[in-house]
C-alpha cells in the first residue's frame, strides 16, 4: 500500500496525540507534557469507570527528578548542589462526536502544577540541561490548556483555537513517526531531557511552550498524508517577559506568527523532515538593546537508521535526529543553534521496553548579553521501564562552557527522573 495508509495522520501532522502512551509502552519522551497536547494513557478514566462510548478521556502525567552538580558551580545559590523538580498535569478531553454528535470536533483542557528550583541557573547553563524548570515563579498552579479542535474536508484541514502549547505543533522533533509495522516504528524520537529538545534555543523567550502556554489559533493543512503545513498565530507577550501560562490573553500589539511545512516517509526506515519560519512583533528590549520585531527560521528531522528484521513489536531499532535554528535578534539569548542525537530502542536483552540515547546541543550566544561566544552541551540517558507506564531514567549532562558564567568550565550534572503516565 502507499505511504498514505502507513502514516498516522493525527499524530504526524499535528503532534496532537500521545500515540506511544496509548498503544506502545517503550520510547516515551523525557517530558511528555512538553510534546503532546493529550498526555498519559487515559487509564485514569478507566479506573473511574468512564465509558469510552461517552467520548470522555481522563489521564495525565507526573514527572519528578533530582539533580546533582557533581562538578562545576552553584550559580545563584552558593554551594547548592542538589535541586528537585515536580510537574503534574491532569488532562481531560471530550470527543464531541461521541458525546453529542458534533462531527470532527474535540475539546481539551489541562491543569498543571509545578514545584521546583532553579536547576539550570545554579549550573550557569543558558540552554537548559533540565527542561522541567523555566522562568519564575517556580511554584505555580495554572490552566495549562483549554482549546477546541475542529476538522474539515475529511480531516485534511484542522483548526485548534484556545489556550495551547505551540511547541506541540511547531519544531516538535520528538513527535512519533508511526507506521503500520510496529517493528520499524519510531516512538518518541528521543528521551533526552534538555530544553533544546522541546524548544529551539533561537526561539526561547518568544515561542510559547512548557510551561508557558499561550492563547491563539493553529491551522493544519494536509493535502496529502505525506505532507503537511502548520500555521499559527498567538499572543506574543512572552517576549515582554509575561508569564503567559498564568495569565489570560492580551491584545496589545505583541503577536507571534509561525509557519511550518514537513514531509514524512515510511517504508522500511521511517522518518520526517520539516522547515519553518517565525516573526515576533512589538518593541523588544533586553538590557541596553531594543528593536522593533524579530524573526528567524528553523529545521528538524528524524530518521530510522537501523532496524532489526522482524514483524513483531519492540524488536529494536536505532534512530537519529537533527535540529537547526537562526534568528536576527539583538534581544534574545541565542542567535544560532545546531543539535543532533541518536536513540536506541529495545536493544537490551530481556528489556524490550527500554531505550537509551545521547544528544548534543550547541548555541551561539547573543554577544550583547553574554561575554562567552557559545555554549555546548552533551547529554546521555538510559530510560528503563519499572512497571507498565512508569519509567525511571538516569541522565548525565556535561557542559564545558556554561554561558552564564564565562570564568567557569566543565559543569557535570547527574539527574534521576521518574515518569508516571496514567
Amino acid at each position: 500500500m502507499k505511504l498514505c495508509r502507513k502514516l498516522t495522520l493525527f499524530c504526524l501532522f499535528t503532534g496532537a496525540i500521545a500515540v506511544y502512551a496509548e498503544e506502545s509502552s517503550y520510547g516515551i519522551s523525557g517530558n511528555p507534557g512538553a510534546v503532546n497536547s493529550q498526555v498519559g494513557t487515559g487509564k485514569l478514566g478507566q479506573w473511574l469507570h468512564i465509558p469510552k462510548s461517552s467520548g470522555v478521556r481522563l489521564g495525565g502525567v507526573w514527572v519528578s527528578d533530582y539533580n546533582a552538580l557533581v562538578h562545576g558551580l552553584a550559580g545563584v545559590h552558593h554551594n547548592r548542589r542538589w535541586t528537585g523538580n515536580s510537574s503534574f498535569i491532569l488532562d481531560l478531553s471530550i470527543d464531541l462526536q461521541k458525546a453529542m454528535g458534533w462531527k470532527g470536533a474535540l475539546i481539551g483542557s489541562e491543569f498543571l502544577q509545578f514545584n521546583g528550583q532553579s536547576t539550570n541557573a545554579d549550573a550557569g547553563v543558558v540552554q537548559g540541561y533540565n527542561s522541567l524548570p523555566g522562568h519564575p515563579p517556580l511554584d505555580r498552579s495554572e490552566l495549562y490548556q483549554l482549546w477546541i479542535l475542529q476538522k474539515f474536508w475529511h480531516n485534511k484541514l484542522s483548526v485548534r483555537i484556545g489556550k495551547t502549547v505551540p511547541t506541540f505543533h511547531f519544531n516538535n522533533v520528538s513527535k512519533p513517526v508511526t507506521t503500520d509495522n510496529p517493528a520499524v516504528s519510531i516512538p518518541s524520537v528521543t528521551g533526552l531531557i534538555y530544553t533544546p529538545i522541546f524548544v529551539n534555543p533561537t526561539m526561547i523567550g518568544v515561542l510559547g511552550g512548557y510551561y508557558n502556554s499561550v492563547y491563539g489559533v493553529v491551522a493544519t493543512l494536509a493535502p496529502t498524508k505525506e505532507a503537511y503545513v502548520n500555521l499559527g498565530f498567538f499572543d506574543g507577550n512572552l517576549a515582554r517577559g509575561v508569564q503567559t501560562g498564568l495569565t489570560g490573553p492580551r491584545f496589545n500589539g505583541y503577536y507571534f506568527s509561525i509557519a511550518e511545512m514537513g514531509y514524512g516517509w515510511a517504508k522500511s526506515k521511517p522518518g520526517i523532515a520539516a522547515v519553518g519560519g517565525w516573526y515576533q512583533s512589538g518593541k523588544l528590549k533586553s538590557d541596553s538593546q531594543s528593536q522593533t520585531g524579530t524573526g528567524g527560521v528553523y529545521a528538524f528531522g528524524s530518521q530510522a537508521l537501523w532496524v532489526k528484521k522482524s514483524e513483531t513489536t519492540n524488536q529494536g531499532n536505532v534512530s537519529g535526529f537533527f535540529q537547526f535554528g537562526w534568528n536576527n535578534s539583538r534581544t534574545l539569548p541565542m542567535n544560532l543553534f545546531g543539535g543532533l542525537g541518536l536513540t536506541a530502542f529495545a536493544l537490551v536483552p530481556h528489556r524490550p521496553n527500554d531505550s537509551f540515547g545521547m544528544g548534543m546541543a550547541w548555541s551561539r550566544l547573543n554577544r550583547f548579553m553574554f561575554s562567552r561566544h557559545s555554549e555546548f552541551m552533551f547529554q546521555t540517558y538510559y530510560q528503563g521501564q519499572l512497571y507498565k507506564s512508569t519509567y525511571f531514567q538516569p541522565v548525565l549532562s556535561y557542559i564545558p562552557n556554561p554561558g552564564a558564567h564565562p570564568t567557569k568550565s566543565n559543569v557535570v550534572a547527574i539527574t534521576g527522573r521518574l515518569i508516571v503516565l496514567f
